[in-house]
């Protein structure tokens, strides 16, 4: 199968934000063949699992599922709820030496989410754990339905914004997770599942 997609050209040097962090979006490298083999690959070979939650003491499960992979069984925590990551699949180390070659950069784990339509989506947050490199990129991969994808300033609320494209990636790196939120809005009129992989650098404590 062709690997890159090479009809249309995309500035993926070009930063989306306009202060106080970095963004790149690479566009699609992948053809459409060879994104929806990797789609039909996660959405049948990943152990997906609805998300949890504990809010004001409260646990909470998403319709959204999530995974967790990583070169070996790093414990990642966020929204109160610790998880232990899996081995990575064949096609997760495909789509990481993939991520790794377009960006120059070195991930040891994947954070995945599964939405099953646009009505499913995430809320304004960063990625900010203390688990993750400091000012490290995180390299998030898209398959499926394209869907908006939307940056916020912390301090001044100016926004930035983009479709993500099935096959694509986009980089936040730098200050990003500092002073920028970001979220995936819903969507009614989006019926098809998409999927998200988040390749991320954790750092262990001594």
């Amino acid at each position: 199968m062709k690997l890159f997609e090479d009809e249309e050209m995309i500035d993926k040097n070009r930063n989306l934000l306009p202060c106080d962090g970095t963004v790149h979006y690479h566009g699609k490298l992948l053809e459409r063949e060879t994104a929806d083999f990797y789609l039909k690959r996660l959405l049948e070979n990943i152990e997906w699992k609805n998300d949890e939650a504990v809010i004001f003491g409260k646990r909470i499960l998403t319709k959204r599922k999530v995974a967790w992979y990583g070169e070996k069984a790093f414990s990642y925590t966020y929204s109160n709820t610790t998880k232990y990551a899996l081995p990575w699949t064949d096609e997760l180390q495909e789509l990481k030496m993939l991520a790794e070659k377009e960006t120059g950069e070195t991930f040891n784990s994947c954070l995945l989410n599964l939405y099953h339509s646009g009505e499913e989506g995430m809320a304004w947050h960063s990625d900010a754990e203390t688990d993750l490199k400091k000012d490290g990129a995180i390299a998030s991969m898209s398959f499926g339905a394209e869907r908006k994808f939307t940056f916020k300033h912390k301090r001044t609320l100016e926004k930035a914004e983009l479709i993500l494209e099935h096959g694509s990636l986009l980089v936040m790196k730098d200050t990003t997770q500092t002073h920028w939120l970001h979220r995936l809005p819903p969507s009614k009129k989006i019926r098809e599942p998409r999927i998200n992989l988040t390749f991320r650098m954790i750092v262990e404590n001594p």
